[in-house]
């Protein structure tokens, strides 16, 4: 002899249907919620404007991942350094939610104050990842931390897990950066990390990004790079100032669909060229 299964009315059925609607719709409020303080705790700890030195201009920009949650971790720094060069940084941290957005910040401070002791690269970035390994967190973080001398021209740079920069001069020569780098901050006690030099010369510029850039659905890193040198290139021949590249390499990024947070550093000097 069967036994009919228990079934549920029609007025018992629509209760709990409204309730998993509810609970649903509760849910997708609070990552909405979570994603709107991530992004404006990032923005609020990035700076508002850029330094300047005769000739040379800095320019950012920034776009939100386009995609679901991850965002909170990519940042950009320009700023005066006591000896009167300046220094530039770009990053990224691990993770996409509020906590990657908050040691962001911490990275970012990081920086800067161990900057004003020693402005060296390589020296610097070691400084850093002490410091974030003395915080007992388990992020992480990639970097590049340039170093500019308006009087010269002379980039000194070192690289911290990060996707390597892009470099374009007037006469149409363009390519990625080839440098050495060490490991992401925060993993290795006693990392070090190599210095190489780069020239600023005549109309060129130097592209300092994060992989939301250059990576997408549709897009590998390699392909985004590419993408990138030949923006770079078509710039520095057209004498297109930073602002304007900045600008167009995130409109690339944005219409690939960028799943992370995408940001752009450009430096370049007016009637200079930038050599590798």
């Amino acid at each position: 002899m069967s036994r009919k299964r228990p079934t549920l009315d029609s007025d018992e059925l629509l209760a709990r249907l409204g309730s998993l609607t509810s609970r649903a719709r509760k849910h997708a409020e609070l990552q909405r919620s979570q994603v709107e303080l991530a992004i404006a705790l990032q923005r609020g700890m990035l700076p508002a404007q850029m330094p300047t030195a005769p000739g040379y201009h800095v320019a950012v920009r920034y776009a939100p991942a386009c995609y679901g949650l991850n965002v909170g971790g990519d940042w950009y720094d320009a700023f005066h350094l006591p000896d009167g060069r300046i220094g530039l940084s770009i990053g990224d941290v691990q993770g996409h939610n509020i906590e990657a957005a908050a040691f962001m910040g911490q990275v970012r401070v990081g920086l800067r104050a161990l900057a004003s002791v020693t402005s060296e690269p390589g020296e610097l970035l070691a400084r850093t990842n002490d410091l974030l390994l003395s915080l007992g967190t388990d992020l992480f973080a990639t970097c590049t931390f340039m170093r500019l001398d308006p009087a010269t021209g002379v980039l000194e740079s070192a690289r911290a897990g990060h996707i390597p920069c892009v470099w374009a001069t007037a006469d149409g020569k363009s390519g990625v950066a080839d440098d050495e780098g060490g490991p992401p901050l925060g993993i290795q006690a006693g990392t070090a990390y190599p210095v190489t030099r780069y020239r600023l010369t005549t109309g060129g510029v130097f592209v300092l990004l994060t992989d939301g850039v250059v990576e997408g659905p549709s897009m590998e890193v390699d392909q985004g790079l590419d993408q990138v040198v030949r923006l770079a290139g078509i710039a520095a021949v057209a004498g297109l100032d930073a602002s304007s590249l900045a600008a167009a390499v995130i409109k690339g990024a944005e219409q690939v669909g960028h799943e992370d947070d995408a940001a752009v550093l450009v430096v370049g000097h007016e009637g200079t060229e930038a050599q590798p």
